[in-house]
């Protein structure tokens, strides 16, 4: 007999219910293709009724740094599932033709910009927290992030505060 993936996975109960439970994503990379991960989930989770922290984290901060979060980017180079030749990846203005492109295709499937995105978020009760060692290293306070971070934590407060979180690191 062969076993099957259904045969040594657990299945999910999709039709659980949401309460008690809470989701804890940790958002460390700020590039175009790296913000919606975590931005994704945590929408998918507000939907469900699952109570949702998103932590940003060196360069996920940029993500709710008001200066570059609508300015991210996605870079092709050294990004294998591009599936570009390798000799087109560092051309100069390959990273913005790669970003306009992605927005582009964004765009056309009505996904929000990060912004709106992270408004939806918080409209659903989702919560934003900015990482005190990062805010520290680049310099940056309260008043620097999206008017929607609720504070700036140490990670010992954020691990408080997911306490018997699923966890999400992105």
């Amino acid at each position: 007999m062969t076993a099957t993936m259904s045969d040594t996975l657990p299945t999910p109960d999709l039709d659980s219910d949401a309460e008690g439970r809470k989701l804890a994503i940790i958002c460390s990379k700020g590039s175009l293709d790296m913000a919606y991960p975590g931005l994704v989930l945590a929408n998918a989770a507000l939907g469900e009724g699952i109570e949702t922290h998103l932590f940003f984290t060196f360069w996920g901060f940029d993500i709710i740094n008001k200066e570059t979060m609508d300015h991210l980017q996605f870079t092709p180079l050294g990004n294998p599932a591009t599936h570009m030749p390798p000799s087109l990846m560092g051309l100069p203005g390959m990273t913005a033709f790669a970003t306009h492109m992605m927005k582009k295709q964004m765009e056309g499937l009505d996904i929000p910009d990060v912004p709106e995105f992270l408004e939806m978020i918080t409209d659903a009760g989702g919560h934003l927290w900015g990482c005190r060692m990062s805010a520290d290293m680049q310099h940056l306070d309260e008043d620097d992030l999206y008017d929607r971070v609720e504070g700036i934590i140490s990670a010992a407060d954020f691990m408080e505060l997911s306490e018997g979180a699923q966890t999400i690191f992105v």
